[in-house]
């Protein structure tokens, strides 16, 4: 679905639906927000206490964070934008 790694192709080599009509805009990006903050707060919360120095904390966190901010952000795109055509809404509506 994705030949470059946020840029859906422009129709399915399969069956011909067109994915260049869906209007994800943002909403991918607050799947991931909300992800990540329920992911990785509980477990920071726990590590803070943990006799980690607080550079290697303050190092740690927000590479965790970027890795997985990036693995999820096509997956949560993708999610979005075959929920709009299960939907036919917005550009899928025709």
């Amino acid at each position: 679905m994705f030949p470059r790694f946020l840029k859906p192709t422009s129709a399915c080599s399969h069956c011909g639906t067109a994915w260049d009509r869906h209007q994800a805009d943002d909403f991918p990006a607050y799947v991931v927000i909300i992800l990540l903050g329920h992911i990785l707060v509980p477990i920071m919360a726990e590590t803070i206490g943990s006799g980690l120095p607080m550079v290697a904390l303050m190092i740690l966190w927000p590479s965790v964070a970027l890795v997985l901010a990036a693995a999820l952000i096509q997956p949560a795109k993708g999610g979005v934008i075959a929920f709009q055509w299960s939907r036919r809404m917005d550009g899928f509506a025709g």
